[in-house]
This record gives structure tokens, C-alpha cells and sequence, in this order.
């Protein structure tokens, strides 16, 4: 299966109208607070000689940190404009992007045999995708790591949703970054706690490591508090 027009539409009509400043999306917070710890514990499960492929990579942001964790990194993401985005940054011999539907079995597959089996790092996708799209995309994580690459998948809880609902009924109503969220007619933390598990043992992973954690955001509330979401992370391996 593909995405459906409207989700393809609106993460393009997202990304076309943010610009190429730092932390305009809000989820693009700096790899201190998201790639940088994530790699901590990915890293005593990885061999960093191998490539590293950021799903879902937007601008580029923790992609072009992990290449220099990882011999290579490749960031993939759904929207041609956000892939334009990344490339615009200053980039390294080691980084690459590419637009990617994760949820296109073939041209996974052929990102599969391109690189090899490879390590994934995968930030908050499979809670926004369309609900039939989620197993596609837990799927398309297996095919990557095949047996020998490994996987950090982070993904928003339950408890986001009432962080997010607290963030956008303040007096003021939610942020800029939020509303735009909102606007383009994206889901954040639309997806059970139980279904991420379930999903990622059903693709035939298996889970190394995991725990709770948070996002951090880029926008912060009315007090001044930063917007932080709850998550789960997941250190997994294929079969």
C-alpha cells in the first residue's frame, strides 16, 4: 500500500511553507536533547561501521549529527520538500537524502540492497502515520536492519496527548509551531501505547533495550515550561 493523497499532501504543504531556520518545526530540536542520547543507547547494541538511516528525517537535523556517530548516514523522508530542506543545510561526504515512502515495499526493499543491512534511527513516526499505514512502516524498519543492522525507534505515549491538549488550550490558544501542526491537518500522538509494540513485534523484531523517556519540542508553553511529550524507546533487532 501507499500513504493516501491527503497525508502525502499535507506533510508537502507542511514543509513547503516552513522556512530553513533552526527549530522552526517543532519537533527540530537540537541533537543534544534527541540524537545525541538516542545514539547512547543504540551505540552497545551497533556497529558504527555500518550505515545508519534516519526515517522520517525532515530537515536533516539529526541525521547530519548521527553521521558522525555512524560511518554513513542517509535520512529519508515522505515529503519532497523536506528533502529539499536537508539538502539546502551544509552537508558531509557522509551524509545523503532521499524522499521515501515507507510505506512503498519495493523501493524499501531497494534502499535494502543499495546499503546493505544498515542501522535505523527512527523519531515519532509510526504515532502520526494513517492507522493502516503503521504496520507498513514498522515493516519497512525490519527490511533495513535485515539481521545484522539494529533499530532506535522512539515514539510518542498516551501521556502526549495531554501535554499537547494543555499546550493548545492556554489562554492564547497552542504556540505558532503547534497551530501550524494543527493547521496542515497532522495527528501527533494519535496512535495506543499497546499498538507501537505490537506492531514492531508482528514486523519480526525482536526489542533489545527499552524504556520512557520525552521529546523534547521547540515551542514552549504559557509559564515559560518547554514543551516535552512523553515516549517510549525501543532498541530492536530483526530475525
Amino acid at each position: 500500500m501507499n500513504v493516501s493523497d491527503n497525508y502525502r499532501n499535507a506533510w508537502e504543504s507542511y514543509w513547503r511553507e516552513t522556512s530553513d531556520a533552526t527549530g522552526e518545526a517543532i519537533w527540530d530540536s537540537d541533537p543534544s536533547l534527541t540524537a545525541q542520547p538516542h545514539s547512547e543507547l543504540l551505540l552497545p547494541y551497533a556497529d558504527t561501521a555500518r550505515t545508519i538511516v534516519d526515517l522520517g528525517c525532515g530537515n536533516g537535523t539529526q541525521t547530519r549529527y548521527l553521521a558522525t556517530r555512524f560511518a554513513r548516514a542517509v535520512g529519508v523522508d515522505l515529503s519532497h520538500a523536506a528533502v529539499e530542506h536537508a539538502r539546502h543545510a551544509e552537508n558531509a561526504d557522509t551524509v545523503e537524502f532521499q524522499q521515501l515512502d515507507l510505506t512503498d515495499t519495493g523501493a524499501v526493499r531497494a534502499l535494502h540492497e543499495r546499503l546493505g543491512d544498515s542501522h535505523v534511527y527512527m523519531r515519532a513516526v509510526i504515532h502520526q502515520s494513517e492507522p493502516d499505514a503503521r504496520a507498513a512502516v514498522a515493516a519497512a524498519v525490519a527490511e533495513i536492519i535485515g539481521t545484522e543492522g539494529r533499530a532506535f525507534v522512539v515514539e510518542l505515549t498516551s501521556g502526549s496527548r495531554d501535554v499537547l491538549k494543555r499546550a493548545a488550550t492556554g489562554p492564547d490558544g497552542p504556540g505558532p509551531k503547534l497551530r501550524r501542526v494543527f493547521q496542515h491537518g497532522l495527528k501527533p500522538a494519535d496512535a495506543d501505547d499497546e499498538e507501537i509494540p505490537r506492531l514492531l513485534g508482528e514486523a519480526g523484531l525482536d526489542v533489545l533495550a527499552t524504556g520512557e523517556t520525552v521529546l523534547p519540542q521547540t515551542e514552549y508553553l504559557a509559564d515559560g515550561t518547554r514543551i516535552d511529550l512523553p515516549a517510549r524507546w525501543f532498541v530492536l533487532a530483526g530475525k
